[in-house]
């Protein structure tokens, strides 16, 4: 039975991604990455909602991806999940780095002002430097496309025990889980480029496949979502109280127990709310799960080029400038999608889409 609320957690995630990378674009507290502050402000306190989704909504989508990876291989071999991964995650973020998203690395350097620096470089050394400044948001599908390849191999020893074994957690269980992800957290960031985070996201994404593909393990969550919710919700009001203003992305916060605990403890919440609430689908729904992924890999063009032509030069008021970033984040992306994923050979490079075939849409 096809599970609407997966789909769902998915395209509302990658919407408050998108709003979060507006905010993130013009952030007043210095997180590098964007443009920077362009308010009059001495504090934006509508920057909370930084703080107070970060922790946690790339930690879902890895875990919900586990799940579904479960789902898939329910129904297909081995080699064609590894086929099918490689083709939707590893080549739009490879190939399709030097295909397209060194448009996205040109306006990234663009904004930050990298090319005045780059007088003497050959044209060809500035290309490939574009392209991998172009990665930008695909750090997601590359980590995602890694621990699918482990998964593949973790499989082949364990042989089904652990999964077995993940099926009969309980509500301590999967509270004691908080533990697993803060020791997570720990291990295996990467320095400078600070998204890589090897064990906070691999071990969400072992865990969706492992324990909450069961049916049984998302049955518990949902009698328990009243306390699920209200644990989460505070320990983020603590997180945002106390780190607020400071930088949540690197260490030590992404490393604390607070960051952790609230990342946990909010995608159980969200998993159990939309597992009990959110299991349907309509139009809209359909739709937007549809170009979900469009959505995600293009959508930080449009923001970051609004950034770059109107909100650089500043001289349009910043509430306009917040406004045009948010309408191009969707609107762009969407565009984009459905040009692209009409394109031969650059729906394969970017989007990941393989030809068309009769009776074959993919």
């Amino acid at each position: 039975m096809k599970k609407n609320y997966l789909d769902n957690i998915r395209w509302v995630t990658v919407v408050l991604v998108v709003i979060y990378h507006v905010l993130y674009m013009y952030n007043g507290e210095d997180i590098l990455g964007g443009l920077g502050k362009i308010t009059a402000l001495d504090v934006q306190y509508y920057d909370i909602f930084l703080y107070a989704v970060y922790p946690w909504f790339m930690l879902l989508l890895f875990l919900i991806s586990g799940i579904c990876s479960r789902y898939y291989l329910d129904n297909h071999t081995a080699k064609e999940f590894a086929k099918s991964r490689t083709r939707k995650l590893l080549i739009p973020s490879t190939i399709g780095l030097f295909v397209f998203q060194f448009i996205q690395g040109y306006v990234n350097m663009s904004i930050s002002d990298a090319f005045d620096s780059m007088q003497e470089v050959p044209g060809v050394i500035k290309y490939l430097i574009m392209a991998l400044s172009g990665t930008g948001v695909l750090w997601y599908i590359q980590l995602l496309w890694l621990f699918s390849m482990v998964l593949l191999l973790v499989r082949k020893i364990e042989k089904d025990r652990l999964w077995e074994l993940g099926g009969k957690a309980n509500i301590i269980a999967i509270l004691l889980m908080t533990v697993v992800i803060w020791g997570a957290a720990q291990i295996f960031n990467t320095p400078v480029v600070v998204v890589y985070r090897f064990g906070y996201y691999g071990v969400a994404f072992m865990l969706g496949y492992f324990v909450f593909s069961h049916d049984e393990v998302i049955e518990t969550l949902k009698k328990y979502f009243v306390l699920l919710f209200a644990l989460a919700a505070g320990v983020g009001i603590s997180f945002c109280a106390v780190y607020f203003g400071k930088n949540y992305a690197d260490a030590p916060i992404n490393k604390s127990v607070l960051f952790s605990g609230f990342g946990w403890l909010m995608s159980m919440a969200i998993l159990s709310g939309a597992s009990k609430y959110a299991d349907k689908q309509n139009a809209f729904t359909a739709w937007m799960s549809k170009n979900n992924f469009g959505l995600y890999v293009f959508h930080y063009l449009g923001i970051s080029t609004v950034a770059l032509l109107l909100g650089k030069p500043g001289n349009l008021p910043a509430t306009m400038v917040y406004t045009i970033s948010l309408i191009a984040g969707f609107v762009v992306a969407y565009a984009l999608n459905a040009v692209i994923s009409r394109i031969p050979f650059f729906r394969w490079a970017v989007l990941g889409i393989k030809k068309e075939r009769k009776n074959d849409v993919s």
